[in-house]
C-alpha cells in the first residue's frame, strides 16, 4: 500500500512538471482570478478555445474575456525565475539561477490570436485587446512591456476600460459565435493543434519587407533608415500612430 502511495506521488511529481501541466496550472488560475475579481454578470469568460482559420490553420486561446467594453484575449505563461523581454523581440528569456531557456514572445504569439478572432468575429482590431498574463513566483528583469501582468493584477486593467464597444447585439452574438465556432475539446483537438503548429513552425518561407506585418496594429512594415546612423530597420506604416520597430 505504502509502495503504491509512493509510486502514485512520484507519478505525479513528475506530471506537475510537464508543459501541459503548467500550462493547465496556470489556465486556472486565471480562471479563479477571474472568478473572483471580475463581474460575472459584465464579463463572460470563454476557456481554451480552439479555432479553424480560414486557410485551414488552428489557433489555441487560453482565454477570452466577453464584456461590453472590449473582448480581451489573454495569453497564459506558468513560469517562475526571472524574465527578460521586451516587445519588440521575437524570444524571450527565462532564467532559473544559471539555467536559461528561450521562448517565443508571448505578445507576438497572442497577435495571431487577436488576428484570428477579428477574422472571425467580424469586430473592429480596436474592440479586441491583447493581455499576457504570467502565473508563477517570476519577476521581470527588463521593462515590463505594456499588456503584461504577473497574476491578477490584470483584472484591474480590464476595469479600467469604462467605454462601451460592444452594443447588446454584439455582446450576445461574440459569444454564441465564439461558442459555435471552437472545435469540439477533446485530447485529438489539441493533438491536431500541436501538429498543426509543428508543421508551421518547420515551413521556413522567406519574407519580403511588404510581407511583414506589424504584431501591435497589423499594418505592414516598411524599409527605414536611421538618418543619423544610416542603420536600416523596420517600421510600421501607421507611424506616428503605432511607433513599433523591428531592428535589423
Amino acid at each position: 500500500m505504502i509502495f503504491w502511495l509512493l509510486v502514485s506521488v512520484f507519478v505525479l511529481g513528475i506530471l506537475f512538471k510537464t508543459p501541459w501541466m503548467k500550462g493547465k496550472v496556470g489556465e486556472f488560475t486565471v480562471n479563479i482570478a477571474t472568478s473572483l475579481h471580475l463581474n460575472k454578470e459584465e464579463y463572460v469568460n470563454i476557456k481554451n478555445i480552439t479555432l479553424q482559420l480560414n486557410d485551414g490553420s488552428t489557433t489555441q486561446i487560453d482565454h477570452v474575456i466577453v464584456s461590453r467594453y472590449g473582448v480581451f484575449v489573454i495569453e497564459t505563461k506558468n513560469m517562475k525565475g526571472w524574465i527578460f523581454g521586451d516587445e519588440h523581440q521575437s524570444m524571450w528569456t527565462q532564467q532559473i539561477f544559471k539555467e536559461k531557456h528561450r521562448f517565443q514572445n508571448p505578445l507576438r504569439q497572442n497577435y495571431r490570436h487577436t488576428k484570428a478572432l477579428e477574422e472571425i468575429l467580424a469586430l473592429p482590431s480596436e474592440s479586441i485587446i491583447s493581455i499576457v498574463v504570467f502565473i508563477g513566483d517570476c519577476k521581470f528583469k527588463t521593462a515590463m512591456p505594456n499588456n503584461v501582468f504577473i497574476n491578477a493584477k490584470y483584472t484591474s486593467y480590464i476595469e479600467s476600460f469604462q467605454e462601451e464597444k460592444l452594443s447588446a447585439y454584439q455582446f450576445d452574438m461574440t459569444i454564441e459565435t465564439l461558442n459555435q465556432k471552437r472545435l469540439k475539446q477533446s485530447f485529438s483537438t489539441d493533438r491536431e493543434h500541436v501538429a498543426n503548429l509543428q508543421e508551421r513552425h518547420n515551413a521556413k518561407p522567406t519574407p519580403t519587407p511588404s510581407a511583414k506585418i506589424c504584431f501591435r496594429c497589423g499594418k505592414k512594415m516598411v524599409l527605414r533608415q536611421n538618418r543619423q546612423t544610416r542603420q536600416e530597420f523596420y517600421g510600421c506604416s501607421g507611424y506616428p500612430k503605432c511607433r513599433n520597430v523591428i531592428k535589423i
